[in-house]
């Protein structure tokens, strides 16, 4: 029933030979003249047919000898195809066709051509479908007043339009998918994700979970935020507030922090462990990688230290002695806050009373990972973190089960980075800057996409970029990091980096998320066209993390595909992670944003997300009534849309 026509074909109609607009598809009816198989210049079926306007050849490059045996002199045929200029005159290249047999009439609809796969054609697709037409309920399962102030139709007349369009039918707003039939289906769609998303957010709220009040006696909330040698934004202030109001309720928190590279998640992250630990619980938090792990147990440890507090740090690549050492703080409760990778959610770690998860870059993990560390806890409460914004129809519709805070403002002092694009035939005069910006005391990037040579891309690697650079910069010490070193190896980079040891570091993208080091202020990406503009943003956020000016160059390679020229046009035009996600959206779509979180997600087949916003928010607000006050009408809705996919979402 919702396996809804990609476009359609007009058969309602017969055009004249002599009439045929050469470049549409049109249908004719005529008498054959002759068929033969040919030869020249490969083997092919040619049949010459004829009304009283003129003649038309069909052809067939692959063909059965029974179409051979259909076309025989004499006989009257139907044949629908687009017309094309011949050496011969008019013809079509393997049209659709049928043999008459008597007075044949006409179809008194469009005719669907569907979506379809290897070895299923469109004629056994349209039995298939009409047959399921005729059994299915076609009964509306919202009442009137909810889409009729929409000027939305109901849903059999929307169903039976757009697989029976009428003749005369405009085309442009079927395929464009504009017609008052198509709103519907989508409207639709949407409220079917919308009720599956506000269900399971109702669902979780149910759950009971201790409240993480604000205790009498011990604040070490107030005295970390007294101690930091900064203070807090009014957008950090704002997010605290959120998430504080949520601790306090006796239910688990679901919230998303979102904000901007370089905007202060990590200690809004460290103020929501402190409540866990004043109201005498744990808090666990995890990175994907050990390189952004390892940095927040730096920082968590220079902002907790002073407090007394205890912090256990485990991930895949330690000794068994450390690991087991951790293990056992954390079992204990001696350590208040743990701190890793995925290693913090295997079967052997046990926390003493886990009160928080923070989940940090929280579309790199899948719904399993997130919910096996969540779940460490009883009903722990969970805050996950993103630097990669999310734009707001993705985050009304696919994380609707969440709620979301956001910081969109800098801390003070932090200056925009410079973006410049440079066409690799100027690659020399990059170099240079980068030996009088080292030679003046500071530090730079240099970013490959790749580490081994690919002929197809002809990239150039991070190894041989090392090398190269090596050579060429003989006065400056220059590091390598990518992702096939050892962990120790790229912690040890890391570590003389931050140092100062090392001034010019070349790398993958596995600098792209987590690498705070303010005293580095050029950014050099290499084949910058080869990148998608969140990936872009993420590695310009590495720079401009201290007081100085920062630049970032992007040398990219001529000539530039249009795609390429639009990302590179977006990322220097803006430093607005939020106006760049919204651009990115445009042209990619919702599904790299969403990550493995897609695994948790029903993705919309019909709804458009940037040209939809108006069904979206209706939906939102509709989906919450239904669920307050019309249950059954919700059930049925995400019965029909949604079957048992609607679970998935219980993670």
């Amino acid at each position: 029933m919702l396996h809804l026509p990609l476009r359609y074909e007009d058969e309602t109609r017969l055009t004249p030979i002599a009439e045929a607009p050469a470049g549409f598809p049109v249908q004719v009816e005529g008498v054959v003249r002759s068929t033969d198989i040919v030869y020249r210049p490969r083997r092919q079926l040619v049949s010459r047919i004829e009304d009283s306007t003129g003649e038309i050849v069909l052809r067939f490059f692959n063909f059965y000898a029974s179409q051979a045996k259909a076309l025989i002199s004499g006989s009257s045929v139907r044949a629908f195809g687009e017309v094309r200029a011949g050496f011969f005159g008019a013809e079509m290249i393997h049209p659709r066709f049928r043999v008459l047999h008597g007075a044949t009439p006409l179809p008194a609809a469009l005719t669907p051509i569907y979506p379809s796969t290897a070895g299923l054609g469109q004629a056994q697709l349209r039995r298939l479908i009409e047959a399921a037409l005729a059994r299915a309920s076609l009964e509306d399962t919202l009442p009137d007043d909810v889409y009729e102030p929409l000027a939305l139709c109901n849903f059999r007349e929307a169903i039976d339009t757009l697989h029976h369009p009428r003749p005369g039918a405009d085309q442009a707003a079927f395929t464009g998918r504009r017609l008052p039939a198509w709103r519907r289906v989508k409207f639709d769609e949407l409220l079917a994700q919308q009720l599956s998303m506000r269900k399971h957010y109702r669902e979780r709220r149910a759950r009971t979970a201790p409240a993480l009040a604000e205790p009498l006696d011990r604040r070490l909330v107030a005295a970390l935020i007294a101690g930091l040698p900064f203070r807090l934004t009014q957008a950090q202030l704002r997010a605290w507030a959120e998430i504080e109001q949520d601790l306090a309720q006796p239910h688990p928190m679901n919230r998303l922090l979102q904000g901007d590279v370089g905007s202060g998640k990590t200690v809004i992250a460290v103020l929501a462990a402190l409540r866990a630990v004043e109201n005498g619980l744990q808090a666990a938090v995890m990175a994907p990688t050990e390189i952004l792990a390892e940095q927040h147990f730096r920082k968590f440890g220079d902002w907790l230290g002073p407090l007394g507090l205890e912090i256990a740090w485990l991930t895949g690549s330690q000794t068994k002695r450390k690991r087991d050492l951790a293990r056992a703080a954390i079992a204990s409760g001696k350590a208040k806050i743990a701190i890793g990778t995925q290693a913090l959610f295997q079967e052997q770690v046990e926390f003493h009373a886990l009160g928080l998860a923070v989940v940090d870059e929280q579309h790199r993990f899948g719904v399993a990972q997130r919910l096996a560390l969540r779940t460490k806890g009883r009903d722990a409460h969970q805050l996950m973190m993103s630097a990669t914004p999310i734009p707001r129809t993705l985050s009304m519709s696919y994380y609707a089960d969440l709620d979301v805070s956001v910081i969109d403002e800098l801390p003070p002092g932090r200056r925009p980075v410079v973006t410049k694009l440079v066409a690799d035939s100027r690659r020399a005069e990059v170099v240079r800057r980068i030996r009088e910006a080292c030679g003046a005391g500071g530090q730079a990037y240099w970013v490959c996409p790749l580490i081994e040579e690919s002929e197809q891309l002809q990239l150039q690697t991070a190894l041989d970029t090392h090398a190269t650079l090596s050579r060429e910069l003989p006065e400056l010490r220059v590091g390598l990091i990518h992702g096939r070193l050892k962990p120790a190896e790229k912690a040890q980079t890391m570590a003389a980096f931050l140092a100062g040891q090392i001034q010019l570091l070349v790398g993958t993208t596995v600098i792209e998320v987590g690498v705070d080091v303010p005293n580095a202020s050029l950014m050099v990406i290499e084949h910058a066209e080869r990148f998608g503009l969140a990936q872009l943003h993420q590695l310009r956020g590495r720079v401009g993390r201290g007081t100085a000016e920062s630049v970032c160059v992007l040398i990219y390679r001529n000539p530039l595909g249009e795609a390429a020229r639009t990302r590179l046009r977006v990322i220097f035009e803006n430093t607005d992670g939020f106006v760049i996600a919204r651009e990115d959206l445009l042209l990619r779509g919702p599904g790299e944003y969403l990550g493995a979180r897609q695994s948790g997600a029903p993705l919309l087949r019909f709804a458009d997300l940037n040209e939809d916003v108006d069904l979206l928010e209706s939906a939102r607000a509709i989906a919450e009534m239904l669920l307050a006050e019309r249950k059954e009408s919700a059930e049925r809705h995400l019965e029909r849309w949604l079957g048992g996919r609607a679970d998935f979402l219980r993670a």
